[in-house]
């Protein structure tokens, strides 16, 4: 492998092979003393733009966007509390001792896996409790997820973490930061890269595991956002999803050298978990493929059913400050029966019994008619003789 130079400079991010140097620090400005890092703009930004996206598709998914927003919230929660608890769950030996630390998310600590798991608990049981359909949600909400992904990776990279072995990639980097923890970790015999055998030095470029993961959730995201269209059960983004990210994260996870460890194991959980999440979401892919190919009937989608489309209405008038549907039919049916009623009194339409009682006046009028014209030629008749 090719070596690099010492970088001295922290801020500085190179790409050496394609002639790349970045110079960025990690806090983009200050407000009132506060520290604003460009980790948390970035994945404010990528959150951000996923609720947009999802927002404006909820209709085609059967969604109520109302009901579905106060499971967003509840979900986006549970994310930074799984995200955090995963990681610490995993690194407890440096929280136990002082558990206050805990909750100082400041100097990092979130597992993307644990974010995933807790937004999913937390936005079903919100989905319950707010009556919305889960499978649909789910469907939608991994279109976010794949966004939010994509973009906030890009804080690692201004970290200049999560960064993977030495490689002579042309996508290699290096960097102040990293060069520097590198060193920290390999110049200790308790250092985490040392212990779990990585053979990691400074003076080569490393694998940019955050740009892999990126391009790989932003071509996920198109590939599954053209795809909606075209799905044929609830559920199915979810498990190609699962799939999509699975695949990737297990091969990427194996590059990295800040893997969570099970125990003092070199078993990487977010490696095992992405093994087991793509081998499972494949299975059930297939038996429901089988399933559906006999009763294609049983998979009909949530967004063409009639509960859908009266939850969207209701909705729909009630930010209008209409009347539910139901009662304004009612309303017009009664006002319907007014008009009838008033007509028949206007016009007096005479019923069946009237309309005998007419022909038979009718009838007795002609027949006298006729006799009187019998009797006058009969009188005409005696005159002339």
């Amino acid at each position: 492998m090719k070596e690099v130079e010492t970088i001295v400079d922290q801020t500085e991010i190179s790409f050496p092979k394609l002639g790349w140097v970045f110079h960025i620090k990690r806090t983009a400005f200050t407000v009132f003393g506060l520290d604003i890092q460009w980790y948390g703009i970035l994945i404010t930004i990528g959150l951000l733009l996923a609720l947009l996206y999802c927002f404006s598709k909820m209709k085609r998914f059967g969604i109520d966007s109302d009901r579905a927003l106060d499971v967003a919230i509840v979900g986006i929660i549970g994310g930074l509390v799984g995200a955090r608890l995963y990681y610490v769950a995993f690194r407890w030996d440096e929280y136990k001792g002082n558990l206050k630390e805990i909750f100082n998310t400041r100097g990092g600590g979130l597992a993307i896996y644990g974010g995933i798991i807790g937004a999913l608990l937390f936005g079903l049981i919100a989905c319950k409790i707010r009556k919305v359909k889960m499978l649909p949600m789910l469907d939608v909400t991994v279109l976010g997820f794949l966004i939010g992904q994509g973009i906030g990776r890009w804080g690692n990279f201004v970290n200049q973490e999560a960064f993977g072995t030495n490689t002579n990639s042309i996508l290699g980097m290096t960097g102040g930061l990293i060069q520097s923890r590198i060193r920290r970790e390999t110049s200790f015999l308790d250092g985490e890269m040392l212990a779990h055998g990585l053979d990691v030095s400074e003076k080569y470029m490393v694998h940019p595991c955050f740009l892999y993961e990126s391009l790989w959730c932003i071509l996920g995201f198109f590939l599954l956002s053209w795809y909606s269209k075209h799905r044929k059960y609830d559920g199915q983004l979810l498990l190609m999803y699962l799939t999509w990210y699975g695949a990737e994260r297990f091969v990427v996870e194996g590059l990295r050298t800040d893997s969570l460890y099970v125990g003092s194991s070199n078993l990487r959980v977010s490696q095992l978990l992405s093994a087991i999440v793509c081998i499972a979401s494949v299975v059930i892919q297939i038996v429901i493929f089988a399933k559906r190919r006999r009763d294609p009937e049983a998979f009909v989608l949530y967004a063409s059913t009639e509960e859908s489309r009266k939850l969207i209405e209701e909705s729909r008038r009630k930010r209008m400050g209409m009347p539910p549907e139901d009662e304004l039919h009612n309303d017009d049916d009664e006002e319907l029966y007014e008009d009838i009623l008033d007509d028949e009194d206007d016009d007096e339409l005479p019923d069946a019994d009237d309309e005998e009682l007419a022909d038979e006046e009718d009838t007795g009028a002609e027949e006298e008619s006729s006799e009187d014209e019998k009797d006058t030629e009969a009188d005409t008749d005696k005159e002339e003789e």
